[in-house]
């Protein structure tokens, strides 16, 4: 008896296309992204393991159970799970040669600290190796007063970037003396690292929809949105460019990612190479 309700749960049962119109209009309204025909599968093997955790195996119970709760914390955890959050150190590397070469060199010398925003910051490598290199390239009172501010909608994901603790293996593009001054192994033989409390310290991570509004006041030097934008359409990125602009300093810049582009998109930016764009 036990055995066969284990079965019966190990999978929910079919995703038709209704449920799968459901979950892609909750996530359109509420995050922006733009789930397409095609991702039905990756829908359903997403939310199967959440489903098996509250012993769910119908999609139109679980579907009514996230529509009905007035807290909205099973739709974050619907979130969570649906959402992608592929990333690494150094990721794109050429943007952070450009803002090693180019941006720092600038900016370094004003007065006032730095002011980043690593938008969809995922598990932290990004704004982690955005501070690797201002550390590497200021000098300490610059880098001392420079802040980092890096959200996500994933309350997952932020757990994981605010521990900055990572297997070993993920450092294996990052240069070896590099690994020394930022990183420290953790204790216990499981290979795992940490991110040095010197590196972290001005890094700070807050949950954020970035279709909702926005607390912070700006201005920031840098914003990185990277690899987001083509979740959501056309309109939806105008917008979000034209608020990314409005937070941006004069000369401040913008990244995208390099399978995005702002091409055909109505803003006031400056082209300045592939993925680089300036106010």
């Amino acid at each position: 008896m036990l055995q066969g309700t284990r079965s019966a749960l190990s999978m929910p049962d079919e995703l038709t296309p209704e449920h799968f119109a459901r979950v892609a209009a909750l996530v359109r309204h509420v995050a922006g992204i733009d789930l397409r025909p095609g991702k039905e599968g990756l829908v359903r093997s997403r939310l199967a393991g959440r489903m098996r955790a509250l012993a769910v195996s119908s999609f139109d119970e679980y579907l009514d159970r996230v529509e009905r709760d007035a807290s909205g914390a099973e739709l974050v955890q619907m979130l969570d799970v649906i959402t992608t959050n592929k990333t690494s150190f150094f990721r794109e590397a050429e943007h952070f040669r450009f803002l090693q070469d180019e941006i720092l060199p600038a900016l370094g010398r004003r007065p006032g600290g730095l002011r980043i925003w690593s938008a969809g910051c995922s598990s932290g490598e990004e704004p982690y190796t955005t501070a690797i290199v201002l550390r590497e390239s200021l000098p300490e009172p610059q880098f001392a007063a420079a802040r980092i501010l890096a959200t996500d909608l994933s309350t997952r994901v932020l757990a994981r970037a605010r521990e900055a603790t990572y297997p070993e293996e993920l450092l294996s593009d990052v240069p070896p003396h590099l690994v020394r001054r930022h990183f420290v192994t953790v204790p216990g033989g499981e290979r795992l690292v940490r991110v040095a409390d010197a590196t972290r310290a001005g890094v700070r991570f807050a949950r954020l929809n970035l279709m909702s509004s926005w607390p912070m006041q700006g201005p920031f030097d840098l914003i990185l949105c990277r690899n987001v934008m083509i979740y959501f359409d056309k309109a939806t990125q105008e917008r979000l460019v034209d608020r990314f602009a409005a937070l941006l300093a004069p000369g401040g810049h913008l990244f995208v990612g390099h399978s995005e582009s702002l091409t055909g998109l109505q803003h006031g930016l400056q082209y300045v190479q592939p993925a680089v764009y300036r106010k």
